[in-house]
């Protein structure tokens, strides 16, 4: 060999060679401290000297990271160029005895305990291992080093433990967290989320804590300090919260803007922001300063999905006084978690404004309703099928569930409302427990069930909580309605002593907070993984996080599952985060898919214009025919609320958020039809499914009632059938008179109504459709 090709050899060698020996040291130590975002990175924790590594590594945590999140990147080689250096220095090597020499490596206890000092557990070493066997036995050349290595071993003039250092190179390319565990386990200390806020944190403010239960006016205390102050932000749970306060301000002559995260409203014509300001409470600003912040429903602080925004803006609302409104079994945590900050909390405490009672008796049918009476269901399939009985027995019923969109529970509960309306029972869920007036004198519990989502992300059938008891039971009687008195009772007989105990137990105290990742930890995770997908960083962030006994991290499956979702599509990291904080219902298979083509018409630097939308919801939309068209309707809501989401986050790529809007509006009002005739909705649906089929649920059930999952008992035969006049043909008719279920004249004053129902929907299916089209016509025009 020449003299010149032997000098090129060790210029390609040596530095390699050179690599594996300072590798480790000084692969942090660049350009990497800095500002990212708005959060300052680390520096590098491994520039010391090597031997106070361990001594880092061992203090940081005390747990180890769960291994199985650690995904092996696929590797190429970087000395595949057709020139066998290795080979022409030495000679081929035989593959059969480099699988002898690799099983023997593997095999070596010694090798296992050492790369577990370096993070490599038994799985992580397995896994580096066929990774490694794989490249040295399926790459056509080996690179230089490795290649005379594994020939000394061959001829006996190595040591098989010479292969650790390669073994190790290998392994951290595969895995290239190992190489910096420390800053990533920095990165994702959650242990002080005081320090996040330094501008809430320059100031010293006061908290007061207004404690009371529902009914109890502590909100309104408040919301009167609220407007009485210079500046302030009002944070609720809820849309129709946020608008409600929004409303009361500028009717009080106090002006006011919406901020929500489909919408902002400002009063100022010019579009300046006006002093105060109404929004939800992921939708608060911790670098406005306020006077006055009010903080409504505390308790969530410790929701498994959203309790992080309650712990951000009690830590990080930059207010001179902080109000904070919700249970009393919260005050003990809140007053600990200001301790961390230095600072007090005052306590006003408040008692419910009017009375309300548990019944001795259970309703047990739907015959003894009686008018302000709202019957509180935890499942559509229930809302449905209660909501027809009744109206079988010739009453009239609101219906208010949390798919339905903000402007439709306010025409649902405006209609109960209203004692000129004929409507006086209403069916809900617990969406009614916060967010709503409602004139209710009864609240009657369907069942005490409720499926509920546990700390895993597992969906649970349980009973309801105490405080989910109190919060629905707490809206009967309210102060501002007519009924100064409230009752409480059950459908069934057997659930009454069960929700007289459930209502006597006292409240768990709250000693939790929730906390989530933020964009700027995720975008310093993916500068030390870049490899890595989003979903797989965030399961190692929380794999690796550090938190203290007083917060947890959120629940992130439905954030992954977007993230999943997208993967393959090409963004970049802070757009795809965007994209994956998003609040959708994953239920819905076309607000997913409606989802899935957004986010592809981005990453295309393609505009998401009226025209694109109008085709993708198939706009005009006619008034559902059957409950299935209303689902399908409300989904179609839900696709244009998440246009408008994003169009706040991304302005020139959603660029018709105000056509959207009025579409959006078109469609409330088309849902809203459907739900005033949903009994006619849900007949047609049973009109239409196969004998034997749940149509609510696609689900086959035994007996005969394809509707009800638990039949209303003491009710008749013929109501809890679902027997209607549309079904009636002279045979049946005939039948049910000589069974004496029917009379001669109620059959004929029942086909009587039916047809006249008929002719009112026929005109207000007309009087929508030609709106539509005019308004189509118009806009065209335009």
């Amino acid at each position: 060999m020449s003299v010149n090709r032997c000098m090129l050899l060790f210029s390609r060698v040596q530095p390699r060679i050179c690599a594996i020996s300072v590798r480790n040291k000084n692969a942090l130590v660049d350009s990497r401290c800095g500002n990212f975002g708005s959060t300052t990175l680390l520096k590098d924790p491994w520039s010391g000297p090597l031997t106070s590594r361990r001594d880092v590594y061992s203090n940081s945590s005390s747990r180890s990271p769960d291994t199985s999140l650690f995904v092996p990147l696929n590797i190429k080689s970087d000395v595949d160029d057709g020139w066998a250096v290795g080979a022409e220095l030495t000679q081929p090597l035989d593959r059969s005895e480099l699988l002898k020499i690799l099983n023997k490596f593997y095999k070596r206890n010694e090798m296992q305990k050492i790369a577990a000092d370096q993070g490599l557990d038994a799985r992580l070493f397995h896994q580096a291992f066929i990774s490694f066997r794989k490249y040295v036995l399926e790459i056509s050349t080996l690179s230089a080093d490795l290649h005379i290595i594994l020939n000394d071993i061959c001829c006996g003039a190595g040591h098989i433990d010479d292969l650790y250092p390669y073994f190790m190179r290998h392994a951290k390319q595969i895995f290239p967290m190992l190489d910096c565990m420390e800053d990533l386990r920095k990165i994702s200390d959650l242990r002080v989320p005081a320090n996040w806020y330094p501008e809430a944190r320059a100031i010293q403010r006061k908290v007061i804590f207004h404690a009371g239960p529902t009914n109890s006016g502590k909100t309104h205390h408040a919301i009167q300090r609220y407007l009485a102050a210079k500046s302030g932000v009002y944070c609720g749970p809820l849309k129709l919260l946020a608008h409600e306060i929004f409303e009361k301000s500028n009717t009080a002559g106090v002006p006011c803007d919406l901020v929500t995260g489909e919408e902002r409203t400002f009063v100022d014509a010019e579009g300046g922001q006006a002093e105060h300001v109404a929004c939800t409470i992921e939708m608060c600003s911790v670098t406005t300063p306020y006077e006055v912040a009010v903080i409504d429903e505390i308790q969530m602080i410790r929701d498994i999905s959203r309790g992080w925004a309650w712990t951000r803006a009690l830590l990080g609302l930059c207010a001179e006084e902080i109000h904070v409104c919700g249970e009393p079994a919260v005050i003990n945590f809140v007053t600990e978690l200001m301790y961390t900050t230095g600072e007090e909390v005052e306590v006003r405490n408040y008692k419910r404004l009017s009375p309300c009672s548990i019944l001795d008796r259970a309703v047990e049918s739907l015959d003894n309703l009686r008018p302000g009476d709202c019957v509180v269901c935890f499942s559509k399939n229930d809302i449905y099928s209660i909501s027809r009985q009744i109206e079988s027995r010739g009453l009239e019923c609101a219906v208010i569930y949390g798919s339905l969109p903000p402007g439709t529970k306010l025409s649902q509960a405006k209609k109960f409302n209203d004692p000129e309306d004929p409507c006086k029972i209403l069916v809900a869920t617990d969406a009614i427990g916060m967010g709503l007036n409602l004139s209710i004198r009864r609240i009657i519990f369907n069942s005490l069930v409720k499926p509920n989502i546990n700390e895993k992300g597992e969906k649970e059938l349980n009973t309801i909580s105490t405080s989910q008891a109190l919060q629905i039971a707490g809206r009967a009687g309210r102060f501002s309605s007519i009924f100064k008195e409230g009752e409480v009772t059950t459908m069934h007989r057997d659930d009454l002593p069960i929700l007289k105990e459930i209502l006597s137990r006292t409240v768990h105290a709250i000693e939790i907070a929730g906390l989530h990742p933020t964009a700027e930890q995720i975008e310093m995770f993916a500068y030390h993984l870049p490899d890595a997908t989003l979903s797989n960083l965030i399961d190692i962030f929380v794999s690796l996080s550090q938190v203290d006994g007083m917060y947890f991290v959120c629940n992130i499956d439905d954030f992954k599952f977007l993230a999943d979702m997208i993967q393959h599509i090409p963004l970049n990291l802070r757009s795809r985060y965007v994209f994956c904080t998003a609040p959708i219902n994953k239920k819905q298979p076309f607000v997913c898919t409606s989802f899935l083509k957004f986010a592809r018409q981005f990453s295309r630097d393609e505009p998401l214009t009226f025209d694109w939308v109008c085709r993708l919801v198939s706009w005009p939309l006619v008034p559902p025919k059957n409950i299935k068209d209303l689902v399908h309707l409300e989904a179609v809501h839900d696709v244009l609320d998440l246009y408008l989401w994003l169009s706040y986050r991304f302005m020139g790529m959603f660029p018709d958020a105000n056509y959207v809007r009025e579409i959006q509006q078109e469609l409330d009002s088309i849902i809203q039809l459907g739900v005033r005739n949903i009994t006619r909705l849900i007949r047609a649906t049973e009109t239409s499914a196969t004998p034997g089929i749940d149509p609510l649920s696609s689900q086959r059930r035994p007996g005969p009632s394809p509707v009800s999952p638990r039949r209303v008992r003491g009710a008749p035969k013929a109501q809890d059938s679902g027997v209607e006049a549309r079904q009636l043909d002279k045979s049946l008719g005939s039948r049910l008179v000589q069974e004496g279920l029917l009379t001669p004249d109620l059959l004929r004053q029942l086909q009587k109504e039916w047809s006249k129902e008929h002719r009112q929907e026929e005109v207000g299916v007309k009087l929508v459709a030609e709106t539509l089209n005019n308004k189509m016509k118009g806009r065209k025009k335009k």
